[in-house]
């Protein structure tokens, strides 16, 4: 029997891990995309005149088995990968393409839609239902709908192409974290290394049956390595292995990849009748259009070039003074960078990491969201895994009554993608009076606990559990009607505003005090350390802002022109990278060979976001700020007008009514450092 073709006997309808195998995947889509056509056939066959109830509306509904089936597999395929799921995917993703191309280009289908659209005007619909109506509407002119025949096939070509080439591209970084290691087995190279990463490094060289310590790609390995170890020779190999993924010229190289990917985007955007890929992509978006996108990185690029110059001078002439270099260089930065923040506020990781036990910063987190938000988390053993590592948690209300299913999984592994993310097994939605609550997981990759301490996180991991947190309450506060428009189904560049927002917690001493206790002692963080990381949060932020906006201007650079005649990734890399170049260039390396966001994530045409929704979460802050970091009613603004509402009305619509006013850039300056 096919556990995911059935309805699941599990608690809160949970995804049954325990069993399901395998092989049942690929049935299950099978069944499940079977059964999306016949309700898409029942709607299109309705005798009935097109409604917003019998088409948009179970439309919306439609395809509930193949959506979970997919939620399951694509978060297996990202946190529990093997060489059988790999093969899958590469089978199942032109399937999906396939049947998603079948709904939007289907003409039957459009022709109901767009007569309940030409008629909107006279229907009395809630600010939700005008929503839904126009997003379906554009969904199917967006991607063809009105295309002839011919292109109508040749889009069908491209969406399957590009879901193939987005698999590979991701399997290709996946394959080259995996395959390097640097094996250290003479104790003096460990040399400047915390404890905690020498014991971390010494279990995976015991877990390879190898003496000594191993050091791989993982970013709880390289992390710690490139900031501390002394050996500037050791820092430069694994920089480089890290700078060179996907761009060796072996059977793991994705330059090849990277230009496809670009080339068929832009025919894309050119079929439906767009300028660029970017055109089509900020369409919907807040932002609207790449010469907006681009005038924001750039106004921002104005303000943050000098303070990064003068403190790339300063930190250049630290590490002359300090060891006589007369070069920094790439795989220089995090190490001098750490000393001089040390020098400069007498604060490091190693020395914070103690008052930071994974455990205690998320029950931090719990308790924060429960003053906040009034809700309450409780781990339960009783819900199916995926893996033994992940932690199953109900969520409450006041009333006792089920808000979410949370999971938690924090620790690298071989079949793991590197980085941290947010993932939802099944959105909320409310259906014949029902509301289905969501279960929501958080996908990290921090230091597992070794023989002789816990799971210890440096400030920066602190701030990524926090992040990651912030999306996965913008699922589980999910209340909307339509599962399409649920939690973080917000345009692109809104859905980064609720997991900023919740990194701010992390600086202010009111939270620190509820979870920041010393793992041994119990003792609360000291004041003066508070103090310290709020002084040197803008440490460096000048040369920050410039690495994100390199990165955002140079997604633009793939997406926001005609890219037919770039021949060579790294030569065009190099170009777009010259207005933000700090350090000098390294020959061996390229950043788009393994750009996953862009490349394998949703981020193409979005890369900005993250930049544009800090605007937004220091705007916001500034507001819980006024009026108290715990305020109960500017959390119930925060949580009834962004939260709640998923994507149910024009982001800048809800974003004024929970703050009264547009956001202004000069919270986020003034936060950086970079307005004095």
């Amino acid at each position: 029997m096919n556990s995911l073709t059935q309805k699941f006997n599990t608690k809160h309808d949970t995804a049954p891990f325990n069993s399901i195998k395998t092989e049942d995947f690929l049935p299950a889509f099978t069944e499940g995309i079977a059964a999306a056509k016949k309700e898409i056939d029942e709607i299109i066959s309705n005798p009935e005149e097109a409604t917003f109830e019998n088409t948009i509306e179970a439309l919306s509904y439609s395809g509930d088995m193949l959506d979970r089936t997919s939620g399951i597999f694509f978060n297996l395929h990202s946190a529990e990968t093997n060489d059988d799921i790999q093969k899958i995917a590469m089978e199942v993703s032109p399937m999906l393409s396939e049947f998603s191309n079948d709904i939007r280009l289907n003409k039957d289908l459009f022709e109901r839609v767009k007569a309940v659209y030409d008629k909107r005007d006279s229907l009395t619909l809630t600010p939700e239902q005008s929503t839904l109506l126009e997003k379906k509407y554009k969904s199917f002119a967006r991607n063809g709908a009105n295309l002839p025949e011919d292109k109508k096939s040749r889009l069908r070509e491209i969406d399957k192409e590009l879901s193939q080439l987005s698999l590979k591209f991701g399997e290709n970084v996946l394959a080259e974290t995996n395959a390097f290691q640097l094996h250290i087995t003479n104790e003096n190279d460990l040399s400047g290394l915390p404890e905690g990463a020498i014991e971390a490094a010494h279990e995976v060289a015991k877990s390879l049956e190898k003496d000594g310590w191993v050091f791989t790609l993982d970013f709880p390995s390289y992390m710690p390595f490139m900031t501390y170890a002394d050996n500037r020779e050791l820092r430069k190999k694994m920089a480089l292995a890290f700078g060179a993924k996907g761009f060796q010229n072996n059977e793991f190289d994705n330059q090849e990849t990277v230009l496809q990917i670009v080339k068929l985007r832009h025919e894309r955007a050119n079929l439906l009748g767009y300028k660029s890929h970017a055109d089509f992509v900020l369409e919907e978006r807040m932002a609207e259009s790449p010469e907006k996108v681009r005038t924001f990185l750039n106004d921002l690029l104005v303000k943050a070039k000098p303070a990064a110059q003068k403190e790339f001078a300063e930190l250049t002439a630290f590490a002359k003074e300090l060891d006589g270099l007369d070069h920094l260089e790439k795989w220089d930065g995090a190490y001098y960078a750490e000393k001089l923040k040390q020098k400069l506020f007498n604060l490091d990781d190693e020395k914070l990491k103690p008052y930071f036990e994974l455990d205690k910063v998320l029950n931090g987190a719990f308790t924060i969201a429960g003053k906040l938000y009034g809700i309450s988390f409780t781990e339960v053993q009783d819900i199916d895994k995926y893996h033994k590592d992940v932690r199953t948690y109900e969520v409450k209300d006041t009333n006792g009554d089920l808000v979410a299913v949370f999971y938690a999984d924090f620790f690298p592994r071989k079949g793991k993608r590197n980085g941290a993310w947010m993932t939802s097994f099944k959105s909320q939605y409310i259906k014949n009076g029902v509301n289905e609550r969501p279960h929501v997981s958080i996908v990290c990759n921090f230091t597992k606990p070794t023989g002789t301490k816990p799971s210890l996180l440096t400030f920066n991991e602190v701030t990524t559990l926090f992040h990651e947190f912030g999306h996965a309450l913008h699922g589980m506060l999910a209340n909307t009607t339509y599962p399409n428009l649920s939690g973080t189904s917000v345009y692109w560049d809104f859905v980064e505003l609720p997991s900023q927002i919740m990194e701010n917690w992390c600086y202010e001493p009111e939270a620190l005090e509820l979870f920041a206790h010393h793992y041994k002692t119990g003792e609360v963080i000291p004041m003066e350390y508070i103090e310290k990381i709020k002084d040197s949060a803008a440490f460096q932020e000048g040369m920050a802002t410039m690495r994100q906006l390199s990165f955002g201007l140079l997604d633009m650079g793939w997406h926001a022109q005609d890219p037919a005649a770039i021949g060579d990734v790294k030569s065009f890399e190099i170009e777009q990278f010259s207005p933000t170049q700090l350090y000098p260039d390294v020959q061996e390396n390229a950043m788009s060979t393994a750009f996953s966001h862009i490349f394998q994530g949703g981020y193409s045409s979005g890369y900005y976001s993250y930049k544009w929704a800090e605007v937004l979460d220091a705007d916001a802050f500034e507001f819980f700020k006024e009026k108290g970091i715990f305020d109960k009613e500017t959390a119930d603004k925060f949580k009834n007008n962004v939260l709640s509402k998923g994507g149910t009305e024009h982001p800048m619509l809800l974003y004024k009514r929970f703050r009264g006013q547009e956001p202004k850039p000069e919270a986020l300056l003034k936060r950086a450092g970079l307005l004095s």
